[in-house]
C-alpha cells in the first residue's frame, strides 16, 4: 500500500471516525492519442490511461445521508440520498452526480462517507472529471455490493457529467478511466462501445506538456464545436457522422455553414487516423503513427479550430526536439496539454528540454512529465 493510500485512509478516519470496512478504490485520468471529438460522432478514437488517478476512501453509513470531503478543495459536503438536488456546483457535482446517475439505473445505494483526493491536473485536458467520476462510481457500487460492466458504468458516469453537471462531454473519457489497460491504448468505437488494444512500444514514450491554459469541457468553445459537428450531421441526413463519409461531406457542403463543414472533414479525418493508428501501433511502425499524431494535431488546429498559440508553439518546439516521432494537443481543446511520441532513451531529455524552450518562447512555466500508463479503475486498498 502506498503512501497516498495510506495517507487518505488516515484522513478519512479523522474526518468520520474511520469504521470498519474502509476501502480505497482508484480511477486514472487519460490522454488521448488520436481520434479528437468524434466520440460524440460515433466514431473512433485511441486513448491511453495514465497513472495520474483519483482515490476514494469509502465507508458505509446507517442512514441514507451523503457525505463527501475532498481534501484538495478542503471541504465537506452532505446530502440525502433520497432528496437530491437537480444539480451540484463545483467539484462535488461529479461526485452527487454520479450517485444520482446510479440511483436512475435501478442501484439502491446505501448512506455513504467518501474521501476524495487526486493527483490528475485540474484543467489540464487529462480527464480529471471523469476519473472522479468513475472513482465515485467503483466505490459506490463497491459499498452497495452490486456489479457493473465496466462499459455501463462508463455510461452512467457520461449521463452523470452531461445531465447532473451538465457538460457535453462524449463517451471516451469515462470508458478508458473504467477500461484502461497498462503498455496498451484502447481503440475505442464509440457507438459499439467496443475497444481493440493498442500496444505502446515498449522502446516509445508518451510525453504530456501542460500549457497551463485552462481547458474547460464546460465551457462554451466546447458546446459550440459540437453543436456544428451535429449541424453537419443534419444537413447529411445522418444521425451521426459515423454513417457519413467525405464524399457525402463535400456535396452537401452548401447545406451547412463554412464552420459545421470542417468540423465534420476533422471529425471523419481523425476517426479515420485512429484505424491507421492501431494498424501502424500493431506492425511496430513508430514512425507512421507519429506522423499520424502531427497531421492529428494540424486538423484540430486547422478544421476544428480548436487549438490556441500557446499549444501550437508546444508542438512546433516538440518536433524540433531530438526522438520526437509527433506531437498533437490532446484532449477537448482550447488549451490543456499536448502529447509527444518520444523514443524512451531520450525522453527525459526531450521532457526537460521541452520544458525550457517553452519558457523561452512564451515566458510560461509549463508541466511536462514523461508518463507511464495505467490499468482502469479499481480497489486499491482496505482496511
Amino acid at each position: 500500500m502506498n503512501e497516498r493510500v495510506e495517507g487518505l485512509m488516515k484522513k478519512h478516519a479523522e474526518a468520520f471516525g474511520g469504521g470498519a470496512g474502509l476501502r480505497v478504490y482508484q480511477a486514472p485520468g487519460r490522454v488521448n492519442l488520436l481520434g479528437e471529438h468524434t466520440d460524440y460522432s460515433g466514431g473512433f478514437c485511441m486513448p491511453v490511461a495514465l497513472s495520474f488517478n483519483t482515490l476514494v476512501a469509502a465507508t458505509k453509513r446507517a442512514d441514507r445521508r451523503l457525505r463527501v470531503q475532498s481534501l484538495e478543495f478542503g471541504e465537506v459536503r452532505e446530502f440525502d440520498l433520497d432528496r437530491l438536488p437537480a444539480t451540484a456546483a463545483g467539484w462535488v457535482g461529479y461526485c452527487v452526480g454520479v450517485a444520482w446517475s446510479l440511483m436512475r439505473e435501478g442501484v439502491v445505494l446505501p448512506g455513504a462517507e467518501l474521501t476524495l483526493t487526486g493527483n490528475v491536473p485540474l484543467g489540464a485536458g487529462l480527464s480529471s472529471s471523469a476519473s472522479v467520476e468513475v472513482a465515485t462510481a467503483t466505490a459506490l457500487l463497491g459499498l452497495a455490493g452490486v456489479e457493473m460492466g465496466r462499459a455501463k458504468m462508463a455510461l452512467v458516469c457520461q449521463r452523470a457529467e452531461n445531465e447532473f453537471v451538465g457538460a457535453p462531454c462524449g463517451i471516451m473519457d469515462q470508458y478508458i478511466s473504467a477500461n484502461g489497460v497498462k503498455g496498451q491504448a484502447r481503440a475505442l468505437d464509440t457507438r459499439a462501445l467496443t475497444a481493440e488494444l493498442a500496444p505502446i512500444p515498449e522502446e516509445l514514450r508518451l510525453v504530456v506538456a501542460n500549457s497551463m491554459v485552462r481547458h474547460s469541457v464546460g465551457g462554451g468553445e466546447y458546446g459550440e464545436r459540437r453543436r456544428e459537428v451535429e449541424e453537419a450531421a443534419s444537413a447529411l441526413g445522418v444521425a451521426m457522422l459515423r454513417d457519413a463519409n467525405l464524399e457525402m461531406l463535400e456535396a452537401g457542403r452548401g447545406k451547412m455553414s463554412e464552420g459545421a463543414f470542417k468540423r465534420g472533414r476533422h471529425v471523419m479525418t481523425d476517426s479515420q487516423r485512429v484505424l491507421d493508428g492501431l494498424a501502424a501501433l500493431r506492425v511496430g511502425d513508430a514512425t507512421h503513427f507519429g506522423e499520424l499524431m502531427t497531421a492529428a494535431h494540424a486538423s484540430y488546429r486547422g478544421d476544428f479550430e480548436a487549438s490556441c498559440v500557446e499549444c501550437d508553439t508546444l508542438v512546433e518546439l516538440a518536433m524540433g526536439l531530438e526522438g520526437c516521432l509527433g506531437s498533437r494537443l490532446t484532449g477537448g481543446g482550447f488549451g490543456g496539454c499536448t502529447v509527444s511520441l518520444v523514443e524512451a532513451e531520450k525522453a527525459e531529455g526531450f521532457a526537460e528540454g521541452l520544458k525550457e524552450a517553452y519558457r523561452g518562447r512564451m515566458g510560461i512555466v509549463g508541466d511536462v512529465w514523461v508518463c507511464e500508463t495505467a490499468d482502469g479503475a479499481g480497489i486499491v486498498g482496505l482496511e
